[in-house]
């Protein structure tokens, strides 16, 4: 009987937790099907559904073209991340290289307010003319995804048998050629992990996109924020647009949680 009352109260507990993160999801896809007129009664769940909203922003908008500047700017951090990242972790693990401080300092970069970063990069980018381009966006978007990307390698690099690489040197490869052959395909889990978690951190951000973009070099999450106007929430189209960012990162990250929780922990639990 007692182990019937704890598996029904962990069952509820779970339960609760699952409606806790849906019915967000499920509110904002109601108001993006509502008519107008029903945009300001939450309360009412039964109508004829309205694509108009649907109608506005994917057909009638920039909307589109937004989403496309946030996926190149996505893809372009996470490779560059990638591609800086997985020698860096590769050496902070086999190495341990700058010790226990190098590990902290990766982090302490995350520590920092984006106010504090946002100063100096803006009147750097502004001196080379790169402002209202989304390579400002990608160099901005580095500042953090790569403190997180290499954060979250050193605990996949950590996890992996060091007779790997030795097998190969003795096999007549040189230690980059080890790193290569060896390390990076034996990573492949880690760094499509890793690409999810920094795309998603790049997808998500709006603060540095506001600011170093505007006209057709807006992002999504800012094209998001501009149906906040001086008329009112235009909220029909905005659950629509909020839609179309949350559904692809979420559906990503739910393929990769696995290994997103190893990496997140792996890096600290080596310190």
């Amino acid at each position: 009987m007692a182990r019937m009352k704890g598996a029904v109260a962990a069952g509820a507990l779970v339960t609760t937790a699952i409606l806790a993160v849906l019915l967000p999801f499920l509110w904002v896809l109601l108001a993006s099907l509502k008519p107008p007129d029903l945009l300001a009664r939450p309360e009412v769940l039964a109508f004829a559904p309205d694509l108009r909203h649907w109608r506005a922003v994917l057909l009638e908008s920039d909307v589109p073209r937004y989403a496309l500047n946030s996926l190149i700017v996505g893809v372009s951090t996470v490779a560059i991340a990638l591609l800086a990242a997985t020698p860096a972790a590769y050496t902070l693990s086999r190495w341990r290289t700058g010790g226990a401080s190098a590990r902290f300092a990766i982090l302490a970069a995350e520590m920092l307010p984006p106010a504090v970063v946002i100063v100096p990069l803006f009147l750097i980018l502004w001196s080379l003319a790169l402002t209202n381009s989304l390579v400002a966006v990608v160099l901005a978007h580095l500042t953090f995804v790569l403190p997180v990307v290499t954060w979250f390698l050193i605990g996949f690099i950590d996890d992996l048998p060091r007779e790997l690489e030795e097998q190969a040197m003795i096999d007549g490869h040189t230690r980059f050629q080890a790193f290569r052959r060896v390390v990076v395909p034996a990573l492949r889990p880690g760094l499509g992990a890793a690409a999810v978690l920094g795309f998603v951190l790049s997808w998500n951000d709006m603060f540095y996109a506001l600011i170093l973009t505007g006209g057709q070099s807006k992002t999504l999450p800012v094209a998001i924020a501009g149906y906040w106007t001086f008329r009112g929430i235009e909220m029909g189209k905005m659950a629509v647009a909020i839609l179309l960012s949350v559904v692809p990162v979420t559906v990503a990250a739910f393929f990769v949680q696995k290994h997103l929780v190893r990496g997140l922990g792996g890096g600290a639990l080596k310190m």
